[in-house]
């Protein structure tokens, strides 16, 4: 079993606190690099033991209450109500502490169901010499058995609480119970029954579902080597990388604003903070060294730049050198952890006419900081075979007889339905905004504007640079749409879902009500969004998830599956941009391809080069992991 799988084990900082009766914490001890680990004593008890890799202590846990708000951002607690004792997790790996807290709570649980407490007096009494056991994996009967107990604590008679008039505690939950104001005088209260609040029935902790290939990469990352990973499902697996790494040291960018946002990040060029890099290195290196972007460089320990095929070579070589003087490190980009995703067939970094196209791989550096280049082969936007080979093809430049005529044939496709209109999608932004601005103006009834609510008013061109919905929405009832934001995967409510505005609710702000292709008819609220600004300030919109979806640029289409796509490709301008309009189809019968011309589809012979070097790299890296892992022969 990987590493990564082991819901028993956790390394992060904690701070132990021992409180008194008023809450106060005059002992506190702060433990920057603990390993802790879930097992049992002598007793069969619970305990979580904390190492600081000199004498551990362990911590049994009996009467126990969990907060579990902040685990996305890798934080948690456990309070030990008979001890007094709180226990503070920071800087975890979320996905990690996601499965060690389940754990815990399911081995707690199920514990309650099927041992007696131990008394004081059977402690004393006892001659069992001390021990810690690890725990055992979580089994399908410690789910049931948690269950049970939870429905019964459930079931029981309801207990009487004091209810305030100013704030009423309503019972214990996964956050931990609502503390009444100190302000508050108990004269105001009065004793009532209330009903204590279901809990949630409790699942097996999540398993993460990887291929051998994002297996394989996953498992260098956690071995801190340098990657670089291209291919389908790309995205999925950064998001499994950024929950495996700790945060506070993690810092996930991207080529673009709204690439930043998909990995809850920021832009490479905010986090570097040297502007465009054509500065001479000198120059470079003492804007990187100001207050607060120095920090950044000195902070950071994983780095993960995504959509690194927008990113020009020569600024790479620029950022590694920086990172070697502002960190005053010779080690190959200072020493920083790097992770580095994207697509080199996809769209290229930008540049003016006269200057020559240089991709990251072309860099000087690229090859001395780089350790194992993959690519991922496992298609999951599609599930056509007819319509993978065809985007196979397509994306190495080629465009035999069969393929052009599969894409003219989808010129007649009637893919409306329902009142929902093709998206079209459009190589130049100018041409999206015209497009959806008129359609708009030409629908008949009232219009209904929609306006963010943005952590920082000043920061506003910040945030539209990283949102992927706008600071104000404009809709009328029979505007074409689209969500911006996963809803519900299990509906069908997922980004690049296409939708037609069917009315507004009647009451409060008038959210409108949607018909997706997919069946569903929804009301849309406002969803929020959180990326990282300059100097790491936390930024957010909150808005509709929505964007008007006449037109799409397809720059802004990345990240995203459409079911209901009109593209023309007669403006095509860029090696790459064909084969990323076409893959954001989810398959042929959704897709229409207008004046489709077979010399519009090119790859750029240099990443053609380097990718057939990188697939002979992994399948000798895949053959060596199968040897590893086969169990020896026995004579």
């Amino acid at each position: 079993m990987l590493r990564h799988h082991v819901a028993t084990d956790l390394q992060c900082s904690i701070t132990i606190e021992h409180l008194t009766a008023s809450g106060q914490s005059p002992k506190r001890q702060l433990i920057r690099n603990a390993a802790l680990t879930l097992g049992r004593n002598e007793f069969r008890e619970l305990v979580l033991r904390v190492s600081d890799g000199k004498l551990p202590q362990s911590f049994v846990l009996r009467q126990i209450r969990v907060f579990t708000r902040f685990v996305r951002d890798g934080k948690s607690s456990i309070q030990l109500i008979s001890e007094n004792i709180q226990l503070l997790f920071a800087n975890c790996p979320p996905e990690k502490l996601k499965m060690f807290m389940k754990t815990l709570l399911i081995k707690h649980k199920a514990a309650e169901s099927v041992a007696e407490p131990i008394t004081d007096r059977t402690r004393l009494l006892s001659c069992l010499p001390r021990s810690f056991e690890t725990i055992s994996p979580v089994q399908i009967r410690d789910v049931q058995q948690a269950n049970e107990q939870q429905a019964k604590a459930n079931s029981e008679t309801p207990k009487k609480v004091k209810r305030c008039w100013n704030n009423s505690i309503s019972g214990f939950s996964n956050y931990g119970q609502a503390k009444r104001k100190r302000s508050e005088s108990s004269e105001n209260c009065q004793t009532v029954d209330v009903k204590a609040l279901k809990k949630p029935a409790l699942t097996m902790p999540p398993r993460l579902k990887l291929s051998l290939e994002q297996s394989l990469i996953l498992s260098a990352v956690m071995d801190r080597k340098n990657v670089f990973f291209t291919g389908t499902g790309k995205s999925y697996l950064l998001k499994k990388i950024v929950g495996s790494l700790p945060p506070e040291s993690t810092y996930a960018t991207a080529s673009t604003g709204v690439a930043a946002c998909h990995v809850g990040g920021t832009t490479l060029h905010s986090f570097a903070g040297i502007g465009s890099g054509k500065a001479p290195l000198d120059q470079c290196i003492g804007l990187a060294n100001r207050p607060g972007v120095r920090q950044h460089w000195l902070s950071c320990q994983h780095l993960i730049i995504d959509e690194i095929s927008m990113v020009e070579g020569e600024f790479f070589d620029k950022l590694e050198a920086v990172a070697r003087a502002v960190r005053r490190r010779e080690d190959p980009f200072g020493g920083i952890h790097l992770i580095i995703s994207g697509d080199f067939l996809q769209l290229p970094p930008v540049m003016k006419t006269s200057e020559k196209t240089k991709f990251c791989f072309q860099a000087k550096s690229w090859k001395k900081c780089i350790q194992l280049n993959m690519e991922l082969t496992e298609v999951r936007r599609q599930t056509e075979k007819t319509f993978i080979s065809l985007l196979q093809a397509i994306r190495l430049g080629m465009c035999p007889e069969e393929v052009a005529h599969q894409l003219m044939k989808t010129a007649t496709n009637k893919i409306e339905q329902d009142g929902i209109l093709a998206t079209r999608l459009c190589t130049h932004k100018d041409d999206v905004e015209l497009t959806n601005v008129r359609r708009l103006q030409q629908l008949p009834g009232e219009i209904h504007t929609f306006e963010a609510l943005d952590s920082d008013p000043v920061l506003v061109k910040t945030i539209d640079a990283h949102s992927p919905v706008a600071q104000f929405i404009q809709l009328k009832k029979g505007a074409q749409v689209m969500l911006t934001k996963n809803l519900d995967v299990s509906r069908g409510l997922v980004n690049g879902a296409r939708g037609v505005v069917v009315g507004f609710q009647p009451e409060g702000k008038g959210m409108p009500n949607v018909r997706f292709l997919c069946g569903v008819t929804e009301v849309i609220k406002p969803e929020c969004w959180i990326f990282k600004g300059r100097n790491g300030v936390l930024l957010s919109r909150k808005q509709l998830p929505l964007k008007l979806a006449w037109a799409i640029s397809i720059h802004k289409s990345q990240g995203m599956s459409l079911d209901c796509v009109e593209i023309s490709l007669a403006r095509v301008f860029e090696s790459g941009q064909a084969y990323v309009a076409l893959s954001r189809a989810r398959s042929l019968q959704g897709l229409r391809v207008m004046d489709f011309d077979p010399k519009v589809v090119r790859a750029d012979p240099h990443v053609l080069q380097f990718y057939s070097r990188l697939r002979k790299q992994c399948l000798l890296a895949q053959g060596e992991h199968v040897t590893k892992n086969q169990p020896s022969s026995v004579l």
